[in-house]
């Protein structure tokens, strides 16, 4: 009698088995910019890149790249600089644009039909100090290597830092400001697991403004995945700097910055 009751009941889940589709309100594919300006603090080179991609379902594997787009960036004493299409949706110049104090740099976007948006100027970046403190008995359990990378911030100055840390064990992003720290000395942390002896530590430090980030705290609060970029990956909107001159309501997503930057290169003891 048990078995007869065990078969029927498994009868009966099985014939209650139905496949549900769930319609999910998809939106119309949004532009995402990444686009950085670079100059390396004392005038050491720098470059400009471009990357353009669009947002995509919510289930579609991989970043749709935008290819075909017109991209140029001019400046305040009216040069242009065309960008040209490399691969996957990312955009150089021909020459070496690095900006320069005291101008204004404006990247234009055409593509399907709409024009985007968006100016700014370089902010200047205080360099790292040549001192890097290591603890190898760092981290929440006191088992992984941790570093302290230093900075010297202006007196009187409001300043914003963008902060990228990266070796072959992971990469770190921050951003934070002088708010609590005006004319102090202010410190970068790096900690992940399984760094040893021999590996290499590249550390970055880009002036930012306060618009950029308000935008990069965002999505550093949301999370981004260590793999690629904080664009690529989205669980809301946040809106960038750049504008759709054509149609403001078709708003972009990302940003254009003009940074001065500083690196520094540690290897652990």
């Amino acid at each position: 009698m048990r078995i007869l009751t065990l078969l029927f009941s498994l009868v009966l889940l099985i014939s209650c088995e139905e496949v549900i589709d769930i319609d999910l309100n998809e939106s119309e594919p949004k532009l995402v910019v990444e686009a950085t300006m670079i100059r390396l603090l004392n005038n050491d080179g720098g470059g400009t890149e471009v990357k353009l991609s669009l947002t995509g379902p919510f289930f579609n594997d991989g970043i749709p790249a935008v290819t075909n787009a017109q991209v140029t960036i001019s400046d305040s004493n009216n040069n242009t600089f065309p960008l040209t299409h490399v691969e996957n949706g990312r955009y150089i110049t021909e020459t070496n644009l690095t900006p320069v104090d005291n101008t204004d740099y404006t990247i234009t976007i055409v593509y399907a039909g709409d024009t985007y948006t968006a100016t700014e100027k370089i902010e200047s970046v205080s360099p790292w100090e040549k001192n890097v403190e290591q603890d190898n008995d760092g981290g929440f359990l006191g088992d992984e290597i941790e570093l302290k990378a230093f900075f010297s911030d202006p007196v009187d100055e409001e300043n914003y830092y963008y902060v990228q840390i990266a070796s072959t064990k992971g990469r770190d992003r921050d951003i934070t400001s002088d708010e609590f720290f005006n004319g102090n000395q202010i410190f970068a942390l790096y900690s992940v697991e399984d760094l040893e002896p021999g590996d290499e530590v590249f550390f970055e430090l880009d002036g930012v403004d306060r618009n950029f980030s308000n935008f990069m705290f965002i999505l550093l609060q949301q999370g981004s995945e260590d793999g690629g970029g904080p664009f690529e990956t989205q669980p809301a909107t946040v809106r960038g700097n750049v504008v759709n001159e054509t149609n403001p309501g078709n708003f972009p997503l990302g940003y254009f910055r003009v940074s001065e930057r500083d690196t520094l290169m540690y290897i652990i003891q």
